[in-house]
């Protein structure tokens, strides 16, 4: 399979834990779709990695993958697994923290005006 033939996922089936390989003491991210209308991005977290405190301007889905994490969103915290889904409501801070590796998806809908 040639390079350009694994970035085309378009009518392929794909498991999206195979998109994102875990690397030790990292966050590794691999977008799918990044349009003016919205995002779906895959991460791989090590153990102990983290996206630390931030706000998105659009609401955001993050659907576990695999492993666990907990998610904070407005200082409450929330224990995620693997099939667990969880709405990050837009302009609310949020964080992300791998309790152990930890794989998951992030879709964003940007709402037009």
């Amino acid at each position: 399979m040639t390079e350009e033939e694994k970035e085309n996922l378009t009518e392929r089936v794909i498991d999206p834990r195979d998109l994102v390989i875990y690397q030790p003491g990292s966050i590794v991210s691999r977008m799918l779709i990044y349009t003016k209308s919205g995002t779906i991005t895959v991460f791989a977290f090590d153990a102990g990695e983290g996206l630390s405190e931030h706000t998105a301007p659009y609401d955001a889905v993050l659907q576990a993958l695999d492993g666990e994490a907990l998610v904070t969103i407005a200082a409450t915290e929330y224990h995620v697994k693997a099939g667990d889904l969880i709405i990050m409501p837009a302009t609310i801070p949020h964080a992300v923290h791998a309790v152990t590796r930890f794989k998951m998806m992030l879709t964003m809908i940007h709402a037009g005006p």
